[in-house]
């Protein structure tokens, strides 16, 4: 079976009340690792990479090893998708490598740092969109820009953010903005700003409202009860793999990540998609650090790529648990973007809010 488009399983997700991790990877043993939590747990899954990722492993590279994992488990239905967007002609390459889809994230213009004017966020998502629709392919858009309301700073990775103090307001995603965006667009997901960054330094204390703003998620969400809402940034940070690295030779200062319990107080309010790579960074880099410790001599790779296969995994099961993703893989019945296709252009999955309803 082919991949399959996200809309599939974020549709699935919203009949069912779950989220669904979306994992980024850059090699083979992240996905080997996601694929076998996937099958211990029979969880749909969302592969993503980044513009970084796509140039890390080479576009060819990372395509195979995903239709690799598809061929491997034909059971399992499988997303391809682009994160962060910074423009559409990033979007369409994707699509032309086969990603089924794709992230135009306009809340920066396309240097990806610049923070963005709403009317160009709503022009690029929709001209991204119409293009998308057309083959079938989903699309997620980003309103707010991603940052600490702790610091106020906006959140650069992997070449992507804005580095700088940002306003409360754009560091939080307004509700009526987010239903004007989504009525305007078509998107098929919206990933919402509350307070969240990308990496492992996302907060200095365990975050409460002040810092984290999933009631800005509850409120969005009544005001889009059928927009599939998206948390990026969504790492909890285990602090037993934070000792782990420390105890073997690390040096990561004490920091905090979005608890579990927040993320599923979040899906229980629309978020059907939770942005998750530190946490697999962190699993990987402490089975690393230990392994070489524990046996200096050893030098064949496989030594420490084995367990940080192993740990990975062991952490993205824990997350398809939680969030409730598990036992849904094989009660999704898998379709194509040429399905998709027919559908969008039927108008069938056309996004009508209660505001466009009354007009």
């Amino acid at each position: 079976m082919a991949i399959v488009p996200m809309r599939l399983l974020l549709d699935h997700a919203a009949e069912n009340g779950y989220g669904i991790p979306a994992y980024n990877v850059n090699n083979m043993e992240q996905i080997q690792a996601i694929m076998l939590a996937a099958k211990e747990t029979d969880s749909p899954v969302i592969l993503q990479a980044s513009r970084g990722a796509r140039s890390y492993a080479g576009e060819n590279f990372l395509r195979h090893l995903i239709l690799a994992a598809v061929e491997t488990y034909p059971e399992i239905p499988i997303v391809m998708h682009q994160d962060h967007g910074n423009a559409p002609s990033t979007c369409y390459s994707a699509i032309k490598n086969g990603f089924t889809s794709v992230m135009m994230d306009g809340s920066l213009e396309a240097d990806a740092k610049t923070p963005a004017s709403y009317e160009y966020n709503v022009n690029v998502t929709r001209e991204v969109v119409k293009v998308a629709h057309s083959i079938g392919v989903s699309v997620e858009g980003e309103l707010g820009c991603l940052g600490s309301l702790e610091t106020g700073k906006g959140d650069k990775e992997d070449g992507h953010g804005f580095e700088g103090t940002l306003s409360h307001d754009q560091l939080l995603t307004d509700p009526d903005e987010a239903v004007d965006f989504v009525e305007q667009t078509q998107v098929d997901a919206l990933a919402v700003a509350i307070g969240t960054s990308h990496g492992a330094y996302k907060f200095t204390r365990k975050p409460t409202g002040e810092i984290l703003a999933i009631s800005r998620i509850e409120e969005i969400h009544r005001r889009l009860p059928n927009t599939h809402l998206v948390m990026h940034g969504s790492s909890s940070v285990p602090q037993d793999l934070l000792d782990l690295i420390n105890q073997y030779g690390g040096a990561i200062p004490e920091t905090y990540g979005v608890p579990l319990e927040e993320i599923q107080k979040g899906i229980k309010s629309g978020v059907r998609k939770v942005n998750i790579d530190t946490d697999n960074r962190l699993a990987i880099t402490a089975a690393v650090r230990e392994a070489l410790a524990q046996k200096p001599s050893e030098f064949d790779p496989r030594h420490f790529l084995k367990p940080s296969i192993k740990y990975m995994q062991k952490v993205c099961a824990e997350r398809y648990q939680a969030f409730g993703t598990a036992g849904n893989a094989s009660k999704i019945k898998q379709m194509t973007l040429d399905d998709y296709a027919a559908k969008y252009a039927k108008g069938e999955l056309d996004v009508v809010t209660k505001s466009a309803a009354k007009v």
